[in-house]
């Protein structure tokens, strides 16, 4: 059971607003794999083919655009060396993956691919010292006009904060861990990290379930999400310990 104080961290929840959530299984980053790049259009395509919602990331171009991207840097997918935020989003568009040779796209053009077809997560990245409400800004004048379901959600609590008071239309959700690649490691972190927040639902890490806190958040009706599930071994935890998954490979079956 919750404690009075941990009552506070469940917003009442217009199950209308926030239902849909549950009822989709989502592709990590789409439904890459088999020559498809993570975060690409081909993924995104293929996730719609399949009928799985998606899950994306955000990152801010130089001009403030909202880029679909996880890395700080074009190392690993792009094979160059430049931070991400470091190229107008017209410099982006020359990119090109290493697998696949199609370029990144903006959060713009995922939306009209997807057309509201299947519902779209959006994390938005932000670390240390990030202003991370300048990619708020740009996520939301993405979606200002969008009338299919999405979501929002981050790491970092400002965001859920932004969005509730400036773009209250958008269902807004934390994505916490607790191992020592996040920043909640101890439950007093966890539990001012929600009070800061106070999301509409949770993305908890798969590993760290099956979670007291986590369980107890869900009986009281806050909707939980959990990532990346990868394995049916950890959809089978997924199943039992939370209300959505957010999966790759043999995880999403």
């Amino acid at each position: 059971m919750l404690s009075r104080l941990d009552q506070r961290f469940v917003p009442q929840l217009d199950p209308g607003r926030v239902g849909w959530l549950a009822e989709w299984t989502y592709a990590h980053r789409g439904l890459h794999g088999a020559g498809r790049i993570e975060n690409s259009a081909s993924a995104f395509r293929a996730a719609i083919a399949a009928g799985f919602g998606i899950e994306c990331d955000i990152q801010r171009s130089a001009d403030d655009v909202a880029m679909v991207f996880h890395d700080w840097d074009f190392t690993r997918l792009i094979g160059r060396p430049e931070k991400s935020a470091s190229l107008t989003a017209a410099e982006w568009k020359t990119l090109s993956y290493l697998e696949g040779e199609e370029p990144p796209i903006a959060l713009a053009d995922l939306l009209e691919l997807v057309a509201g077809s299947v519902p779209i997560l959006v994390e938005i990245k932000s670390k240390r010292g990030y202003d991370v409400e300048r990619s708020c800004e740009a996520v939301a004048e993405c979606l200002e006009n969008y009338d299919g379901l999405h979501a929002v959600m981050s790491f970092d609590p400002r965001v859920s904060r932004w969005f509730r008071k400036n773009s209250p239309k958008t269902v807004q959700g934390l994505v916490m861990r607790e191992d020592d690649k996040g920043y909640t490691q101890k439950a007093w972190q966890r539990r001012l990290t929600l009070w800061a927040a106070r999301p509409e639902f949770l993305a908890y890490h798969v590993e760290a379930l099956p979670n007291p806190m986590v369980s107890a958040l869900r009986q009281a009706g806050l909707p939980i999400a959990t990532w990346t599930v990868s394995t049916p071994a950890l959809a089978e935890r997924a199943q039992a310990n939370a209300d959505l998954l957010i999966a790759e490979g043999e995880g999403i079956g």
